[in-house]
């Protein structure tokens, strides 16, 4: 976990940033946040695994736009930069905060929404250097550049894409950011090939959109659901996982941008993908807390070719443990040819299996006594009592 001094670090890098409205309005202002500072952040992240939180909230959170009227916009048209790191996360925070009152089945806290996990992901991607130009050819998110630049040639960033712009736009479409709201990203000819409306996303991937709309129309339903709590939590839950896992399916997109990775880097991100099956078939909730639990142990830098888990020297025990254990489930199924995955879902066929299943997978990831033999017995005999 981070301690004061990658805590003081993150601090003053935002402080460097200035106020949200002079962020936003001016990326240029992202300058400040100075190359040591930069620097600093991204160390700490790789001596204390990731560094997704300040004060309680992800990384530049106060930073971000609290209203939609903070975004930038034209002839009427509201105009996000979605490769300005500020710009993104504000997405999310939009997003959370326009839903949050539709989220009452998920807890009585103020951040047990499963979107929480959402931006916490996109910190750990930024301080890890996983949001930089991989290629070398420009200085797009280096601390030699514009650190808040998130390059369109990033696998990351691309994949990440997805699960912010495209779901967004589902949520203006559906109402949650005020009725008639009109929203279109922000392009330029490096990002050609990334869509930036509601219409062009939906003709690109209709199945991405569909399902986004299925989440967001099934919150504004659930307000009158006669269903018990858990039930309802259950199915907001199922809806959400469902539009998440279309976007990362659609995100296939992206493949091409993983040679520019190395071999270590490139299986981890493969293996990244492939927990998303574990963790969707359980309707995981990912609160915020939730969320810090899974995300912390993640790698804080780039993997490069010499890294081999669990002996990376550098590394925290935990993110050590965290690669291990996402390159065995991945290869697990692959060598089951694929029937892992499929006795998994199998097993997640209730309320109570999906809870049970959600406490497993912590158990296996952050548990290192906890032996992978039990979980495969664990889960065939789930699977054969459903």
């Amino acid at each position: 976990m981070c301690d004061n001094i990658c805590e003081t670090s993150t601090k003053a890098c935002i402080a460097a940033v200035g106020p949200v409205s002079s962020a936003l309005d001016h990326p240029s202002a992202m300058q400040r946040l100075t190359a040591s500072c930069l620097l600093l952040v991204l160390a700490a992240s790789a001596a204390y695994s990731a560094v997704i939180l300040d004060n309680g909230a992800p990384i530049m959170w106060s930073q971000t736009a609290a209203q939609m009227s903070d975004l930038p916009v034209q002839e009427g048209i509201v105009t996000p930069n979605p490769w300005n790191f500020l710009h993104r996360m504000s997405l999310y925070r939009l997003m959370i905060a326009s839903t949050d009152s539709f989220m009452g089945s998920m807890g009585a806290g103020a951040t047990e929404s499963p979107l929480w996990g959402l931006p916490l992901q996109f910190g750990w991607m930024q301080t890890s250097g996983r949001l930089a130009d991989p290629t070398g050819a420009t200085t797009c998110g280096l601390a030699s550049g514009d650190t808040m630049c998130i390059s369109p040639q990033s696998w990351w960033g691309c994949v990440n894409h997805f699960v912010s712009v495209l779901p967004f736009l589902s949520a203006a479409q559906q109402g949650f950011f005020g009725q008639g709201v009109q929203v279109q990203m922000q392009g330029s000819d490096a990002t050609v090939g990334y869509c930036t409306t509601y219409a062009e996303c939906a003709t690109s991937y209709p199945d991405v959109m569909t399902q986004w709309d299925a989440f967001f129309q099934g919150l504004k339903a659930s307000t009158a659901s006669p269903l018990p709590e858990n039930e309802k939590k259950d199915s907001i839950l199922g809806l959400y996982w469902a539009a998440h896992m279309a976007s990362l399916n659609a995100a296939s997109a992206c493949s091409a941008k993983q040679t520019f990775y190395s071999a270590p880097e490139v299986n981890f991100a493969s293996s990244w993908l492939s927990s998303a099956d574990y963790v969707s078939a359980a309707n995981f909730q990912s609160s915020l807390e939730k969320s810090v639990t899974f995300l912390t142990p993640l790698p804080g830098r780039i993997l490069q070719e010499t890294d081999q888990a669990p002996n990376i020297a550098d590394m925290t025990q935990e993110e050590n443990h965290t690669l291990s254990i996402f390159s065995w489930m991945k290869n697990m199924n692959t060598v089951l040819g694929g029937s892992l995955v499929r006795m998994w879902r199998s097993a997640m066929c209730s309320v109570t299996t999906r809870e049970k299943g959600s406490e497993m997978l912590e158990q296996l990831l952050l548990n290192p006594t906890f032996a992978t033999s039990s979980f495969l017995s664990i889960i065939t005999g789930m699977a054969t009592s459903c």
